[in-house]
């Protein structure tokens, strides 16, 4: 299968349509940090998919008018946003022939904060490929959910490359790996619930809201500064060595090798961005504070309370509903949130 031939098609009657779609966001447990031209990753990843925190946009669009783009989120326009839309837009021409041929306007909100170390690009992208895919169909003809679902994931990967992965519930994979069968650098593939131990099916994601400002590099900038990092290739390869011990942890249910994997691909991201040049680093104070603590607890109780971090200072406290979950729950409340914003927290769980 190649980009070229992937999503053409001809004959489309086309015609104005208003479609609505939801698409939730998703934090790799192996990270993605390095692309290549056209949103190729540099290595493979693997998410869950988060249940509560998505994005909800409605696409109203009107055909055969000079092409447009506005863009309203919650509720208030945003002209930067819609300047980023239409070039993506403009982008994907060569695989929706009808995409310049009318006006847009997208209503896009989000059912978690801001700057809140939730991938919005994510879910944004997610949800407005969901969008596409369905006035697609519209305009020429219903495919299966499998197929529109690669498709949507597709289209994503070249708005924001890990918004591919939020198309699926569960563990999602992005990136060609000998280790996943059927998966591919163009669009993300599920990994197969029978294939997953069931303690790792019924987990949650409470993201410590330490910074919520803008960040000081973004991560298109800290994907770029990949190209001249002299540890980017043994990086990769990392990466890519890590679906072996990560695919046999997720069949066995072993907790303490699992963390072990998780946590060291977190903080070698942000190796990765202490060894860039110029150098950058994201995390705040608060932020070594939350895994000190961290640490010392899974220490002194055993109980498996871990992290997880994006491309900024906020912690995504990762932990199972095994029982233990409430004294796990009572640790982040007395000590873990005094470390954040406004005792911000955002609380989810994955979605299978």
């Amino acid at each position: 299968m190649t980009t070229q031939n992937f999503l053409g098609k001809e004959n489309y009657n086309i015609s104005s349509e208003t479609v609505s779609e939801s698409c939730p966001s998703n934090i790799a447990l192996i990270k993605y940090w390095g692309k290549y031209k056209d949103q190729i990753p540099a290595n493979p990843s693997i998410s869950y998919t988060l249940n509560h925190c998505k994005t909800n946009t409605t696409v109203e669009f009107f055909a055969n008018e000079p092409f447009s783009v506005q863009t309203f989120l919650a509720g208030n326009e945003e002209h930067k946003f819609a300047e980023k839309i239409e070039k993506y837009f403009r982008s994907i021409e060569q695989y929706l022939p009808w995409i310049l041929k009318g006006k847009y306007i997208i209503k896009t909100e989000n059912t978690f904060p801001h700057s809140s170390g939730i991938a919005s690009s994510a879910s944004g992208f997610g949800a407005i490929a969901k969008c596409l895919i369905s006035l697609d169909e519209t305009f020429s003809g219903k495919t299966s959910e499998e197929e529109s679902l690669k498709k949507a994931s597709f289209l994503a990967r070249l708005g924001s490359g890990s918004a591919c992965r939020s198309l699926y519930n569960g563990l999602v994979v992005w990136g060609e790996s000998d280790e996943v069968e059927g998966s591919s650098d163009l669009f993300a593939v599920k990994f197969s619930d029978g294939e997953i131990h069931s303690v790792f099916k019924n987990f949650n994601d409470w993201v410590l809201l330490i910074h919520e400002g803008v960040k000081s590099v973004s991560s298109t900038v800290g994907h770029g500064l990949m190209n001249t990092n002299p540890y980017a290739e043994r990086r990769f390869q990392e990466a890519r060595e890590n679906f072996v011990p990560m695919k046999e942890i997720l069949k066995s249910g072993d907790m303490n090798a699992f963390i072990k994997l998780v946590e060291h691909e977190a903080l070698t991201l942000h190796a990765m961005m202490m060894m860039s040049d110029p150098a950058f680093i994201l995390m705040k104070t608060g932020t070594l504070e939350v895994i000190s603590k961290i640490w010392d607890f899974r220490r002194e109780t055993s109980l498996p309370l871990f992290f997880t971090l994006d491309a900024g200072a906020n912690v995504h406290l990762l932990f199972p509903n095994d029982g233990s979950e409430d004294k796990i729950k009572t640790f982040i409340e007395s000590e873990l949130l005094q470390h954040t914003q406004k005792n911000g927290v955002v609380k989810d769980v994955m979605k299978f």
